[in-house]
């Protein structure tokens, strides 16, 4: 069997307020490697879910909205825009940010 690096990988920044969750893509992608993803990092488990998520990183549409859903746990999910040097929320179960607010990265 031929172990092949997967196609979707993640690298994890845990600050203090947020976990900011870079998305690196190997190669191309299909829907189907959802279902393959080795490395998703688990923040409810990490006690982290308390806290926001930032996705950041060059992927298509479902990918993201694949992962704005898997992340909901989260007191927020946003997305990193770096033309507005920062991350827009696009859900949140928290007082203090509300969806569209823009996060200084």
């Amino acid at each position: 069997m031929i172990n092949t690096p997967p196609k979707i990988s993640f690298s994890v920044q845990r600050e203090q307020e947020y976990t900011l969750l870079e998305i690196a893509l190997a190669n191309p992608i299909e829907p189907n490697d959802i279902h393959h993803m080795q490395n998703l990092p688990d923040l409810v488990n990490e006690n982290r879910a308390s806290l926001g998520v930032i996705l950041s990183g060059r992927g298509p549409i479902w990918l993201y909205g694949y992962l704005i859903h898997h992340y909901h746990p989260c007191m927020w999910v946003a997305v990193f825009d770096p033309k507005l040097n920062g991350a827009v929320v696009v859900q949140s179960h928290s007082e203090k940010y509300n969806a569209a607010d823009v996060i200084p990265i």
